[in-house]
């Protein structure tokens, strides 16, 4: 039972609300500049069929096809926060682990439906590197996340998938495996490992936060459980439309140049943290998530600076196995980069 409290409903899209709307936002993992035009254009042209109510069937038969997988491994989500929502509810579990620190809405859904959950917490001191033999045998359910947000550590697949035993539920977040060069260490499409559930979000790559589109591989048993705790028509016409989309080998293609350019200039962003080494500040590497996590003793006291410089970072004590010493800064393209470690260095230097 965790000993500690942290505000598990905390997120990055806090930051930028009401007097942060005009802060140049490091906050949210959402890819910058996103939709691109012609989802825009695809999902305005799905607005003549509201009458209707949604059919997911064409979506749910195209994102089975971009993992290789049939129909019946495939259940589509309000996002991937709907999931950890069905999962906490349909399920039967005795004894729920949580590997942290990651996305905190898992624990929230299963506290909420109930459950006492336990945490395993990776250890700062081994790089936030996912360690087997820390998670319970007895867990009946593991839910942990790759790459793993807010450490932007990737698990090695081998590692992750040997956490599933006979009678447990094994549950990766992969909401930012996309933005991976390759997806090297991901699980989706996996019909070896028992017990996997897989996760994914269409969210973060294509910015369709406020659409709410995500989706869920696992066993044909395990979906039909999860189906029948949704309620009807969960997931909207427009929301169909852009899934159909974006699992289209076109636009397969833009995310892995889009998670090309992620890598470089995320390289460009640690190469510039770096530079601030001597003044206490470290960065958690290497990272492989489309933002880094860094320590810092001041990090409140920064942080604030940095807001009055026009800048939002995410507060990293939320995560539980993290303090007020630590924040989540998204990777953004070299201009806003540099902006950023220029205040940074301000905010830095003024105490």
């Amino acid at each position: 039972m965790p000993t500690e409290e942290h505000d598990l409903r905390h997120h990055g899209d806090a930051e930028v609300r009401d007097d942060g709307s005009a802060l140049v936002d490091l906050a949210v993992n959402v890819r910058a500049d996103t939709p691109p035009a012609w989802l825009r254009e695809h999902i305005a042209a799905s607005l003549s069929g509201l009458a209707a109510y949604p059919d997911g069937r064409a979506a749910r038969a195209a994102v089975a096809a971009r993992h290789g997988l049939p129909v019946g491994r495939v259940l589509l989500t309000a996002g991937a926060a709907e999931a950890f929502v069905l999962l906490a509810r349909a399920l039967k579990v005795r004894r729920p682990v949580v590997v942290h620190p990651q996305f905190t809405e898992p624990e929230a859904a299963l506290r909420d439906a109930g459950h006492t959950v336990d945490r395993v917490l990776l250890r700062e001191a081994d790089g936030f590197r996912l360690d087997p033999a820390a998670v319970p045998e007895d867990a009946d359910l593991v839910v942990i996340g790759n790459p793993t947000n807010p450490t932007s550590v990737l698990h090695p697949a081998a590692a992750v998938a040997g956490l599933a035993r006979p009678g447990r539920t094994l549950v990766v977040d992969e909401a930012f495996m996309d933005a991976v060069p390759g997806e090297r260490e991901a699980l989706a499409g996996r019909t070896d490992v028992p017990g996997l559930v897989v996760l994914r979000s269409l969210t973060k790559t294509w910015g369709l936060a406020g659409l709410r589109i995500g989706y869920v591989l696992a066993a044909p048993e395990t979906v039909a459980e999860l189906e029948r705790a949704q309620p009807l028509w969960p997931v909207s016409t427009p929301a169909l439309a852009a899934a159909r989309a974006c699992v289209g080998d076109a636009a397969l293609a833009e995310a892995a140049r889009a998670a090309d350019r992620v890598a470089a200039d995320r390289a460009h962003l640690i190469a510039g943290l770096r530079e601030f080494a001597g003044r206490g500040l470290r960065v958690v590497e290497p990272a492989e998530g489309p933002f880094v996590l860094v320590r810092l003793e001041r990090a409140a006291a920064v942080r604030a600076r940095l807001r009055g410089l026009g800048y939002a970072v995410r507060r990293g004590d939320t995560f539980p196995g993290l303090d007020e010493r630590w924040l989540r800064l998204a990777v953004r393209d070299r201009g806003t980069v540099d902006g950023f470690l220029d205040a940074l260095g301000r905010a830095l230097g003024t105490g």
